[in-house]
């Protein structure tokens, strides 16, 4: 058997975990964080929100079905490093095309295995998100002030922009025969546009860079602000569009968009503690009363008691009574924190994107 090569994790409060590298062999770092998801690792690593994060998966197997080209989210891998408890080495898939490690060795990403991800888990949910680096150069555990010292040094995302690093840098489109849907493009997952085109419409994704003016030349009669990484205060340029489009064309917001759209309103926004990232979130409509199960990858939320009164709020998380949803009649916005195209599951909450349609272009 191929002898493994030996990985560690540091994190900023100077708790040091060893493991075994399973992708490329280098150095990473990034702020840790965890997701609770028992499959969809694959979408996980696409997802440009996670860009700038090194991800912690908490299900203690990952790779069991391997990689499947047609399941990636953006163009590639978006995580900084990759944290599981065990490796699978012989993913059993008929659509695998190879295993995750040698996926992530592809794309020069860093993963460790064999670490206690529970106890991980337990740390970043008892103190918070972290910054951190992965090695898999030899270290010395004795020296650990200096170690700390590294990782304390790791670049805080919260206080750069990565929406234009994600961000498509040409516009495309998905063909279709009903509305003239747009999406600018902050780090969007490809099943956004796919949820609009698959109901027969027509969607360009434009990119991050777009004014105002460009947006209204394409005359939308809907623009959605897609998810994306990072601190929604940083995306300065996305709030002032949705305040130059008020009242112009009908806007929608996923995640991240969400977050825009809020402090557009006038609202504010907070980090949260360890965020929401997993599959497993539920969500109540305070409109019909209903509860969703739902999919969320986000380190931010809409302070509630920030927004005006011409603001309603229309869903809230049953876990911490977060925001997770507005509206705004005056301005024609409706948008949700959570990810209504799943990619991965569950899809409870596939409906809004007809919700979106229905309020929006009515």
């Amino acid at each position: 058997m191929k002898k493994k090569k030996k990985a560690y994790l540091v994190l900023e409060d100077g708790s040091i975990y060893s493991g075994y590298s399973f992708g490329y062999n280098n150095y990473t770092e990034g702020e840790v964080v965890f997701n609770t998801g028992l499959t969809g690792y694959q979408e996980i690593l696409t997802d440009p929100s996670y860009s700038g994060q090194i991800v912690t998966m908490t299900y203690p197997q990952i790779g069991n079905y391997g990689f499947i080209k047609e399941d990636e989210e953006s163009k590639g891998i978006q995580v900084r490093g990759f944290i599981v408890r065990e490796y699978c080495e012989y993913p059993n898939n008929y659509r695998s095309a190879s295993t995750i490690g040698q996926y992530l060795k592809e794309n020069k990403i860093a993963g460790i295995e064999g670490i206690d991800t529970r106890a991980l888990t337990k740390r970043l949910r008892n103190y918070g998100t972290m910054k951190g680096f992965i090695t898999t150069d030899d270290i010395d555990i004795k020296n650990k002030d200096e170690l700390t010292d590294k990782a304390k040094d790791v670049e805080d995302i919260s206080k750069i922009d990565l929406v234009l690093k994600v961000s498509t840098e040409n516009e495309y489109v998905y063909e279709g025969d009903g509305l003239n849907i747009g999406i600018i493009d902050y780090g969007m997952k490809y099943n956004i546009a796919r949820n609009f085109n698959n109901l027969g419409h027509k969607v360009t994704v434009i990119p991050a860079s777009y004014d105002a003016e460009k947006v209204l030349a394409k005359k939308f009669d809907l623009l959605m602000i897609s998810n994306g990484p990072g601190d929604p205060k940083m995306v300065t340029y996305g709030v002032k569009l949705a305040r130059d489009l008020f009242g112009k064309v009908p806007l929608a917001g996923i995640c991240l968009g969400h977050q825009i759209l809020g402090l557009a309103l006038g609202g504010d926004t907070y980090k949260l503690k360890f965020g929401h990232r997993g599959g497993n979130h539920p969500v109540k409509n305070l409109i019909n009363n209903k509860v969703w199960i739902t999919t969320q990858n986000h380190g931010y939320a809409v302070s509630k008691d920030s927004l005006p009164k011409e603001t309603e709020i229309t869903h809230i998380n049953l876990n911490d009574n977060t925001v997770e949803g507005l509206r705004c009649n005056k301005k024609n916005i409706f948008c949700v924190q959570f990810h209504p195209e799943a990619a991965p599951g569950p899809k409870d909450c596939y409906h809004i994107f007809e919700d979106f349609i229905k309020y929006l272009c009515r």
